[in-house]
């Protein structure tokens, strides 16, 4: 990724990339709950009961007891949503881990009244839940965040943390915050002059890091939610019909034997009771399936989703960088053509000045040679002629007033308009070309501190995605290690079940005399009767 060096006439900006890793360990914990987290023992968060209450509504709703030590805090769904969303804004470059997903439209038309009370559905989301929050607590940051502490407190009211800060500093659009701490209000002026791109807009200046990590994404998302989750779901599907269909043989085998005697009796109930493990087995199996291997899987789809949201933000805090930059260099290019007009206005001011100044005493010298001229002959007629300067007989009348005088009185309020609008028209050009220079300086200098600021966000966001995005990988790697051992171990216990009950069966099995014709039985290889005497 390649960052164009930062102006150096900028004003000092407060940089948030010191904050870019995580600080030193705290050297005392905020609460017990932190105290208890990070104790350094193998601690782990535990969901130990769904209850279903009303307390506090007009309606029923199911909360879940969780389990921190010797502490226990009740919290519904809603509440866990809310602590994940609350996360994301807050972490707007880490990985959130993710909840089990809301029921969809159909199970609730389907199940009704009853579909908050699925037995199924609530120890699916018991296991998952408890997996939430497990991952957060393992988490190098989430795990010091005081908001996920008091989500853990029994007596903290969750509705007060989410009216409190930090979480009521947070802004409404994540892209107007700094990335490393979007509670931080002081920036807003700064981050309010930076535009807000759309998603699909591509780069200019791509990095090929986050460009490779968009295509792998793509790839693990689509396998997984493609084919695996496909394969697996048709595979239990089959599994639960081969479990139904050994219950319904195991039934009738036992009931058959009733009808029989002796060693066949014995053995056809063996084998039925044989054939009633099976279903049972299997039964097992399709329960270690669904919480060891189907469930995580259901969770690395939803992973891969989270992951794409992240390097969407990434991706729109680049553009965020190369549009700043973008204004800020169309800015500099208005600047500098303003400053080139002012500065032809003022040669040719000054051109025209000095001309004026060149021509004015010629002028003033012509007029007053003109008048020495004239100014003879006027005066020498009347003293030739001997009389007054005006003809005899004439009148002398006085020179009309000038028309605008005439007529102040009638129309007083139109020049008055006239006037008004003569001083709008009459707009000093250079007046507002140095109101023009100046509200672009002052633009530029904004934009200056918005691309400092959108180019720490940059640095910041990636590094910190990218090491976040490692993390994640390494923990990748060693649950689809434990996936595979648990689908092994899963199988072999099957097995080895399976194999104990029909054992026990074939042993009664045994015990019942072969056919007389089938070659080896007793009655075949016993001699022939003698034939009767004749």
């Amino acid at each position: 990724m390649t960052i164009s060096p930062l102006p150096t006439t900028n004003k000092p900006f407060p940089s948030p990339y010191k904050a870019a890793f995580p600080a030193a360990p705290k050297s005392e914990p905020c609460c017990t709950r932190d105290m208890w987290l990070h104790s350094g023992e193998d601690v782990e968060i535990q969901i130990t009961d769904a209850l279903k209450t009303s307390e506090g509504s007009s309606s029923s709703y199911i909360v879940y007891v969780i389990r921190t030590g010797n502490v226990e805090a009740r919290r519904r769904y809603s509440e866990f949503e809310s602590l994940r969303n609350s996360l994301i804004k807050l972490y707007p470059t880490l990985i959130i881990p993710p909840i089990p997903l809301k029921q969809s439209i159909g199970e609730y038309a389907v199940k009704q009244n009853k579909a908050k009370e699925d037995a199924a559905m609530i120890a699916r989301r018991k296991r998952m839940l408890q997996v939430f929050l497990n991952r957060v607590a393992k988490h190098p940051i989430l795990s010091n965040e005081h908001v996920f502490h008091r989500f853990l407190d029994r007596d903290v009211s969750w509705s007060e943390v989410l009216h409190s800060p930090p979480l009521s500093q947070l802004p409404k659009n994540p892209l107007k915050a700094p990335a490393h701490d979007p509670a931080d209000s002081s920036y807003a002026a700064v981050y309010a002059a930076i535009p807000t791109p759309s998603a699909a807009q591509p780069l200019r200046r791509p990095d090929q890091r986050f460009l490779d990590s968009e295509a792998f994404t793509n790839k693990f998302a689509n396998h997984l939610s493609g084919t695996m989750e496909k394969v697996t779901r048709r595979s239990m599907k089959r599994w639960s019909d081969y479990s139904h269909d050994n219950s319904e043989l195991g039934a009738a085998l036992n009931g058959f034997s009733l009808t029989e005697t002796g060693t066949l009796a014995n053995a056809m109930e063996k084998t039925g009771q044989a054939v009633d493990a099976t279903y049972m087995s299997t039964a097992r199996l399709l329960q270690e399936l669904e919480q060891t291997w189907y469930e995580p899987l259901q969770e690395y789809t939803q992973f891969a989703g989270i992951i794409k949201k992240l390097l969407t933000y990434r991706h729109q805090k680049h553009l965020q960088y190369e549009l700043t930059q973008e204004l800020l260099d169309n800015k500099r290019e208005a600047l500098e053509e303003l400053e080139r007009n002012e500065a032809e206005a003022k040669r040719l001011d000054s051109a025209l000045t000095g001309s004026l100044h060149v021509e004015t005493p010629t002028a003033a010298h012509r007029s007053s040679s003109d008048g020495d001229v004239e100014t003879p002959e006027a005066s020498q007629e009347p003293e030739e002629e001997g009389e007054s300067p005006f003809p005899s007989g004439s009148v002398t009348r006085a020179a009309p007033p000038p028309a605008s005088k005439r007529r102040t009185g009638g129309f007083g309020l139109l020049n008055t308009l006239s006037h008004s609008i003569q001083g709008i028209m009459d707009v000093d050009p250079e007046a507002a070309r140095r109101n023009s220079i100046s509200k672009t300086r002052e633009q530029i200098s904004q934009l200056e501190d918005a691309l400092q600021a959108s180019a720490q966000d940059l640095r910041y966001a990636s590094q910190t995605i990218q090491a976040d995005l490692d993390r994640f990988q390494r923990q990748k790697v060693a649950d689809l290690r434990d996936m595979c051992l648990s689908l092994a171990r899963t199988h072999r216990e099957w097995c080895k079940q399976n194999m104990d009950a029909w054992q026990e069966a074939k042993a009664a099995i045994d015990q019942i005399e072969p056919h007389p014709n089938r070659p080896g039985s007793p009655v075949a290889t016993r001699p022939p009767a003698p034939a009767p005497a004749a």
